[in-house]
C-alpha cells in the first residue's frame, strides 16, 4: 500500500464519528489486500474529540483553513520588515481569526453530531493557534489526520508522530511580500498619518477660524453700542454748550441790571437819609 493511499483511508477514518472509529477501521483493515497493509491501517490511533473536530474542519472547509494558514505564513515571513504597531495589529487580527476558525470548527462537528465540551472547544482554538505560529504545526493540521490536539505553546511539532498514517506533507511555501510590497504598506500608513494628522490640523483652524469669528462679532457689537453712544454725548454736548452760551450771554445783561440796581438802591439810601435827616430838624 502507497503512503498517498494510507494517507486517504486514514483521512476518511479521522473525519468520520469517533464513536464509530473502532469498526471502520477494522472493517478497512479486513478489507486490506495484504497483512502488512492491514497492519498499517490497524496501527492508525483512534482521534481525540478536539483533534476529530479539527480533522472534520480541516477537510470540509480545506479552502478556508488553507487560506487562513497562508496568510499565517506571510506573516511570518514579513514580520521582521514591519514596525512594532503593524504587528500589533496583525496579532490582533490572527488571534481574532484563530477565534473565528475554532468556532466555525465547532458549529461544524456539532452539525454532525458531535457533542463538543467547553474545554474541548479551547482545545480546538489551542491547535489552531499552534498552527498560526508553527509551520509544522500548520502542515498536520492541514492534513486532516491529527490524532491529538496541539498546544500554542510554541513547542516543536513532530509531523510524523501527530497524525495517523504517513507524515503530513509541509504546506507549500509562499512568496514572502517583496521589499517594494512592504515599502509600499509602510509608505501608505506614513501617508494615512500625513492624512489623519492634516485633518486634525484642518479641524484645529476651524475651531481657531470659529472662535476668531465670534470675537470679531462681538467687537462689532461693541463697537456699534459705542458708536451709537458716542452720538449721544455729542448731541448731549452740543445741547450743553448751546446751554452754556446762552446762559453767558444772559449773564452779561444780568451783570448790568445788577449794577443799576445797586445804583438804584444807594440813590433811594441816600434819599431816605436826606428825607430822614430833613424830617429831624424840624
Amino acid at each position: 500500500m502507497s503512503d498517498a493511499s494510507l494517507a486517504q483511508i486514514a483521512a476518511d477514518l479521522y473525519s468520520a464519528a469517533p464513536e464509530d472509529f473502532v469498526a471502520a477501521r477494522n472493517a478497512r483493515a479486513e478489507d486490506a489486500a495484504d497483512r502488512e497493509e492491514a497492519a498499517r491501517i490497524r496501527a492508525l490511533k483512534k482521534p481525540s474529540i478536539a483533534a476529530w473536530v479539527v480533522n472534520v474542519f480541516a477537510q470540509d472547509r480545506a479552502d478556508r483553513l488553507g487560506e487562513a494558514l497562508r496568510l499565517a505564513e506571510e506573516l511570518r515571513e514579513a514580520q521582521d520588515q514591519l514596525d512594532a504597531a503593524t504587528l500589533a495589529e496583525l496579532g490582533r487580527q490572527r488571534r481574532a481569526l484563530t477565534s473565528q476558525l475554532a468556532r466555525e470548527a465547532v458549529e461544524l462537528a456539532s452539525a454532525r453530531g458531535g457533542r463538543v465540551s467547553p474545554s474541548t472547544a479551547e482545545a480546538v482554538r489551542q491547535t489552531i493557534a499552534a498552527a498560526f505560529f508553527d509551520p509544522d504545526a500548520a502542515a498536520v493540521v492541514a492534513s486532516g489526520r491529527l490524532v491529538r490536539e496541539l498546544e500554542s505553546s510554541g513547542a516543536p511539532v513532530d509531523r510524523e508522530a501527530a497524525v495517523g498514517g504517513p507524515p503530513a506533507e509541509p504546506l507549500a511555501v509562499s512568496t514572502p511580500p517583496p521589499t517594494d510590497e512592504v515599502k509600499a504598506r509602510r509608505e501608505r500608513r506614513n501617508a494615512e498619518a500625513a492624512v489623519r494628522e492634516a485633518e486634525q490640523g484642518l479641524l484645529r483652524a476651524q475651531r481657531d477660524l470659529s472662535r476668531a469669528e465670534q470675537q470679531v462679532a462681538d467687537l462689532t457689537r461693541r463697537l456699534d453700542e459705542l458708536s451709537r453712544r458716542e452720538h449721544e454725548l455729542e448731541s448731549q454736548l452740543a445741547d450743553v454748550r448751546e446751554n452754556l452760551e446762552e446762559a453767558r450771554s444772559r449773564e452779561s445783561g444780568t451783570h448790568e441790571r445788577k449794577a443799576a440796581a445797586e445804583a438804584e438802591v444807594v440813590a433811594a439810601e441816600r434819599a431816605a437819609a436826606k428825607a430822614q435827616k430833613a424830617l429831624e430838624d424840624r
